[in-house]
C-alpha cells in the first residue's frame, strides 16, 4: 500500500533526532510538508537538511523552528509562525520527551513539575492550538508519542510513567469530543527502539567493552518477544499511516510499536 500524504501540513516536536526525525523524513518522503520543532537550532539545521532530502521530487516544504515546548509562551509564538509559513495545520505529532524515570521518594517536585510540562502540558497546549482549524476545516490528526509503560508501568518509573499514562487519558478524551468534526486522535507506545538516546548510552559505563550491535542485542535479550530492539523507520511507517487518509477510520487507540514487550495489549 503506498501511504500518500500530499498537500497536508505536519508539525513534530522533537523534531530534530532520533523518532522525531524519522517520522520527519517518512512524512516528507510521502508528500507532506513538515514543520520540525525542537530547541537546539544547529541540529535542527542539520536536521532540516536530512528531511529535504528525504522529501526527493515531492513538492514537500521543510522548516525547522527552534522552540521550547515545556513552555506556553514559545509554542504559541511557533505556532502562529507555521500558521504564517505554512497557511495551516494538519497534522501534530507530540514526540518531544526524555526518559526520567526513578525511585518515587527521590523525585522531587521540580522533576514533576518539569515532567508534566514537557510530556503533558506541550500536548494540550499544541492541541489547543492547532484543533480550531482542523474542526474548522473537517479534518485532522493528532499522535501522542507515549511508551509502553503507560499502560504498564513498573517499578523505579515515576514521574514519566504517570506523565504517559496521563497522555493516554488526553488522547481518550480529545478523540471522543473531535471525532465529530474529522479529527483523529492517537497514541503510540514507544517500546526498545534503536535511537540517538541508544547510542548516547552505549559510550557511558553500560556499553563498556560491547561494539553498539552487542549493547543493543543485550538490552533486547529477554525483553523483545520478536528478539531485537525496533527501528526508528518501523515506528515512523506506523506513524505516517495513522496520519494518512489510510487510517482514516481509527481513532482512540494506543498502539504498542514495541515487538510484542508489552505485557497489556
Amino acid at each position: 500500500m503506498d501511504v500518500r500524504m500530499d498537500g497536508r501540513v505536519a508539525v513534530i516536536t522533537g523534531g530534530s533526532t532520533g523518532l522525531g526525525l524519522a517520522m520527519a523524513k517518512e512524512f516528507a518522503a510521502s508528500g507532506a510538508s513538515v514543520a520540525m520543532l525542537a530547541r537546539k537550532a544547529d541540529v535542527l539545521a542539520s536536521a532540516k537538511l536530512e528531511v529535504q532530502k528525504a522529501a526527493g521530487k515531492t513538492n514537500a516544504k521543510v522548516e525547522g523552528y527552534s522552540c521550547d515546548v515545556s513552555k506556553a509562551a514559545p509554542i504559541a509564538d511557533t505556532i502562529k509562525k507555521v500558521v504564517a509559513d505554512f497557511g495551516k495545520i494538519d497534522i501534530v505529532v507530540n514526540n518531544a520527551g526524555i526518559s526520567h524515570a526513578k525511585a518515587f521518594d527521590t523525585v522531587t517536585d521540580e522533576d514533576w513539575q518539569g515532567d508534566l510540562d514537557l510530556k503533558l502540558f506541550a500536548a494540550i497546549r499544541l492541541a489547543r492550538h492547532v484543533l480550531p482549524g482542523m474542526r474548522e476545516r473537517k479534518w485532522g490528526r493528532i499522535v501522542n508519542v507515549l511508551n509502553i509503560g503507560a499502560k504498564a508501568p513498573g517499578a523505579n518509573s515515576t514521574p514519566t510513567s504517570v506523565s504517559r499514562a496521563a497522555g493516554l487519558a488526553l488522547t481518550k478524551a480529545l478523540s471522543q469530543e473531535n471525532a465529530q468534526h474529522g479529527v483523529l486522535v492517537n497514541a503510540m507506545l514507544v517500546g526498545l527502539i534503536d535511537s540517538d538516546q541508544w547510542q548516547r548510552r552505549h559510550k557511558t559505563a553500560a556499553g563498556e567493552g560491547k561494539t553498539y550491535q552487542e549493547f543493543i542485542d543485550g538490552m533486547a535479550k529477554g525483553r523483545i518477544p520478536l528478539g531485537r530492539m525496533g527501528k526508528a523507520e518501523e515506528f515512523a511507517r506506523m506513524a505516517c499511516f495513522l496520519c494518512s487518509d489510510a487510517g482514516s477510520f481509527i481513532t482512540g487507540v494506543a498502539i504498542n510499536v514495541d515487538g510484542g514487550a508489552s505485557p497489556v495489549v
